[in-house]
């Protein structure tokens, strides 16, 4: 299964890398970028790393057109929810971090999807006290008001060059004339044909009219799409908000006892949020704040490991998974108590990426055994599942800027569930929410009321956008979806470049490991040594049965004048493109 697994990442990442074309790969520093036998794609300037090539290329394009990376950023955003449905949306919402190199500022823009006014905490609740599934997840009730078009809006008009017209441009003629169906989403589309065929308006647009998949290299064409990102075209985000397409919106969730209405759209705010700043060995962490858990706790663990000489002691070495394993255990502990949206609860963010902190829960981390998680406060409590269908990517450019943007419909295609008339798939977020927060844990711990579910709240996300800085300028930007594992995603990600010195192609392909805390157990993917694993058992760590990738990262450098850029080798159809 390993060699299987093997030859599967060689195989895509020479499918991505030969898309690509030419002067992506010309221009190459021959020291750092062939470091570990990992060769990034390389560029000077300006570059795009980008979940699904159609959409990079639509970054590329607005960066050889004089547009800054936050207008890339937009275009790419837009242009994923025409030729990414699974994740790439305007009927969802998500996070992002921008360094604005005009104002010298680092922003993060949240853009998480609101529950409706009349959300409620036990609304997907039984008679019996259990949850309704199919109404958490499969159905209108499960949506919260997007949030993709106002970021989108608000990170264009604040710290880009172009026009939300000219940004929107690309998306719109994709959805209008079409593109050519690419095998994953071929394989998507064949995957959730019963769940997307259970809708009219979904079907319609996803499959041929005798009910047939598309086949790869046949044109997909979204003509309901394309009229409504033409009308944010011609209106701007009212024609979502307030305009027409809210009113198809609402009246699609009227029809079909949904929650969402007009009041509710219009009531959509997007937040400007300080971002969590951490330090590491010289390096500065910019991430996304609350009601993002990933920053929080991904500082968080990289405090509690800032004064172990990590690199003496090996890379994915039984020592340093020992303190990865268990540093995850103690964040994700903390994560499933105090994280929430920061307008209805007090999340204590001070207290949690202190080094003060960090030092003390150091401490209790044994160096000859795992932990129970048992032993770990608190010691009970559930943190709700997310769904790893999300989408992230990264953009930089010549004059200094940044964006690292994550966001996402929560499952593949949402909850499978198109608003009639818009073309817009809708989000399944609510589920994010914890469904049963008020019932007491084993000692008597509320563990939920933190991401209860409340009019007009935001539910937590483990999306974790970052842009890492040295020397005061932007020298990583980074992230990646993967539900509950994102976090642990790009933080092993950010450590193998700041603490191990990899190049960025070789901390993008190297193994990963997850622990959440519960259950306990800890997932590592192919390619750590048997030896390894045998002297972690030893010790008393517990591992998942089974075997799956962990992540999907987007992540660029900037170093010595060239940008250096790498999608995961783990995801097929991505890519990144250097502008020279």
């Amino acid at each position: 299964m390993k060699v299987i697994f093997k030859l599967l990442l060689i195989t895509v990442n020479v499918i991505a890398f030969s898309i690509l074309p030419a002067q992506a790969q010309e221009y190459k520093a021959p020291e750092y970028s062939s470091r570990d036998g990992f060769v990034p794609i390389v560029g000077r300037k300006g570059m795009v790393s980008v979940r699904e090539t159609i959409a990079a290329k639509v970054g590329a394009e607005i960066l050889e057109k004089g547009g800054n990376a936050i207008d890339a950023g937009a275009a790419v955003g837009f242009a994923l929810a025409v030729t990414y449905p699974q994740a790439g949306n305007i009927g969802g919402g998500g996070f992002m971090v921008i360094h604005s190199a005009k104002e010298d500022k680092t922003v993060a823009i949240d853009y998480r999807e609101m529950s409706a006014g009349k959300a409620r905490h036990d609304l997907y609740v039984k008679e019996d006290g259990k949850i309704d599934q199919k109404l958490a997840k499969f159905s209108r009730k499960s949506s919260g008001v997007p949030g993709t078009v106002a970021g989108m809006a608000l990170a264009v008009e604040k710290y880009g060059t172009m026009s939300l017209k000219e940004v929107l441009e690309p998306a719109y003629k994709l959805a209008k004339d079409g593109f050519e169906v690419y095998t994953q989403l071929e394989v998507s589309l064949a995957r959730s044909k019963e769940r997307l065929s259970a809708d009219p308006a979904a079907k319609a647009v996803f499959y041929k009219k005798d009910g047939s998949n598309y086949k790869t290299g046949e044109i997909l064409k979204q003509k309901d799409l394309a009229k409504s990102l033409r009308a944010i075209m011609r209106k701007g985000t009212d024609a979502f908000y307030k305009g027409e397409i809210a009113e198809k919106i609402a009246a699609d969730m009227a029809a079909n006892d949904g929650l969402i209405t007009m009041e509710d759209m219009a009531a959509y705010e997007v937040y400007e949020r300080e971002p969590i700043i951490g330090t590491y060995k010289g390096y500065t962490i910019a991430t996304m704040p609350p009601p993002s858990s990933g920053g929080v706790h991904m500082v968080q663990m990289m405090n509690m490991l800032e004064f172990d000489d990590l690199k003496a002691k090996g890379h994915n070495s039984a020592a340093t998974l020992h303190l990865y394993i268990e540093s995850m255990r103690q964040a994700y502990a903390d994560r499933s108590l105090y994280a929430g949206d920061p307008a209805f609860f007090d999340v204590p963010v001070k207290q949690l990426i202190d080094k003060d902190y960090a030092k003390e829960i150091r401490a209790r981390i044994p160096m000859d055994r795992a932990r129970l998680s048992s032993e770990v406060r608190p010691t009970e409590g559930l943190s709700a599942y997310e769904s790893t269908e999300t989408t992230h990517y990264s953009v930089m450019d010549d004059q200094g800027n940044a964006v690292s943007n994550t966001y996402t419909l929560n499952f593949g295609f949402g909850n499978g569930i198109m608003a009639a008339g818009t073309g817009i798939l809708l989000n399944n977020e609510l589920d994010d929410f914890d469904h049963l927060p008020y019932e007491p844990d084993a000692n008597g711990n509320i563990s939920g009321k933190a991401n209860a579910q409340e009019p007009h709240k935001r539910p937590r996300s483990s999306m974790s956008p970052t842009i890492v800085f040295k020397d005061n300028k932007p020298f990583l930007a980074t992230g990646s979806p993967g539900g509950g594992t994102i976090i642990n995603t790009v933080f092993q990600t950010v450590m193998n470049v700041v603490e191990f010195d990899m190049n960025v192609a070789a901390a993008s392909s190297k193994p990963r490991i997850n622990h959440q805390w519960m259950p306990n157990m800890t997932t590592i993917e192919s390619g750590v040594s048997q030896d390894t694993l045998n002297i972690l058992k030893d010790m008393g760590h517990i591992f998942n049965a089974g075997r799956r990738t962990l992540g999907s990262t987007n992540s660029i450098i900037y170093r010595d004048g060239y940008f250096y850029g790498a999608h995961d080798p783990r995801s097929m159809d991505a890519a990144t493109i250097g502008i020279n």
